[in-house]
């Protein structure tokens, strides 16, 4: 409704109004200016196609019995990941050992789950106040009889490029190039039974949510889908979200794509009345709904889609590193831009 409004205006106001916005574009554009592309380009490399496979056999693998929340599975995964900040000398918001969120019981049905987010973060060297968060889901869909759902697309391929880029701002920072603004790294539980451990997030956040610059969600970001495996293109990912709340962030996402990786962006399933509406379905959106610019990084639904037989042999791991690259270098511009990222669309 809001952009058809603007449309109508901008065609009754004439070519002087067109020209304005065209304007106001080519200004936002010729502000984005990646400074720091060598130190992008080297710390990207620290998100690698063997680190990113071992997160995800291991996440996927039969001994975590799908990462069910409230189950032993989803359990061990969390150790897994907090095991890895702690060897990593990545802290947690809450304390030396605090790494998880706990979250009291969620009511689904007649079942009733405790469960926890799993929660990482970097403090911004100039302004600590302003946080950019990265998310993505942990939990899967458990055993059902014989079948193990290991869930290695869905999300242990997230789940893995979270833990790769964390990796690689830590040892920025080490090196001496922390991010300016502080970089959370959550793993939510209960995606799968309706995005509960986003919104437990968000009704209970870590910092405050007019201080939220932006969350970048990744849900399921190591494959082909039919779509592109029937044009016999690899490169690529579907993005959602970037320009609903503010112009700026899809054109940072454009710029950092253009200087960095060079994947083939598709908006298809960011329409606004698109059927299959992925712009409700994964934790990003609990951030949306309070006004904080998302993007959603996906590789589209495929054969294996919440089935037992979407396992790790099948994930695209060089694939996988260059979609995580790119959510990187966005993520690296934003944290360390001069601006905060303006919000334009409400």
């Amino acid at each position: 409704m809001k952009l058809s409004l603007i449309v109508s205006a901008l065609f009754l106001v004439g070519s002087c109004a067109n020209l304005s916005h065209r304007q106001k574009i080519a200004h936002l554009e010729d502000s984005i200016v990646f400074d720091d592309s060598t130190a992008i380009k080297k710390y990207s490399k620290h998100i690698t196609v063997d680190g990113l496979k071992d997160h995800v056999y291991t996440l996927a693998s039969p001994e975590m019995e799908g990462r069910a929340t409230g189950q032993a599975g989803f359990d061990m995964a969390s150790t897994y990941i907090k095991d890895f900040y702690q060897n990593n000398a990545i802290p947690s918001p809450s304390g030396p050992d605090t790494y998880y969120q706990k979250i009291p019981r969620f009511q689904v049905g007649d079942t009733s789950y405790e469960s926890h987010n799993v929660i990482a973060y970097i403090e911004g060297s100039q302004n600590p106040e302003e946080v950019i968060i990265l998310s993505a889901h942990l939990d899967h869909l458990g055993i059902e009889g014989a079948s193990i759902y290991q869930g290695a697309d869905d999300n242990a391929s997230g789940t893995a490029a979270l833990l790769e880029m964390a990796k690689a701002f830590a040892t920025a920072k080490k090196e001496g190039f922390p991010p300016k603004r502080s970089m959370l790294f959550l793993h939510v539980t209960a995606e799968e039974i309706g995005l509960f451990g986003s919104k437990y997030y968000i009704d209970n956040p870590m910092f405050p949510l007019e201080k939220t610059v932006v969350n970048l969600n990744m849900d399921m970001i190591g494959r082909v889908d039919k779509h592109y495996h029937d044009k016999q293109i690899e490169d690529y990912v579907y993005l959602i979200g970037a320009d609903r709340l503010s112009t700026q962030l899809h054109l940072i996402s454009e710029a950092a794509n253009a200087n960095f990786t060079n994947l083939e962006l598709d908006y298809s399933y960011n329409k606004e009345h698109e059927p299959n509406r992925y712009y409700y379905r994964s934790d990003h959106y609990n951030f949306a709904s309070n006004n904080i610019p998302v993007i959603f990084y996906f590789n589209g639904e495929h054969e294996d889609y919440h089935l037992p037989t979407d396992t790790p042999d099948k994930i695209n791991y060089p694939l996988l590193q260059k979609r995580t690259q790119l959510i990187f270098s966005t993520a690296w511009y934003l944290a360390n831009s001069k601006e905060r990222l303006q919000v334009d669309k409400l």
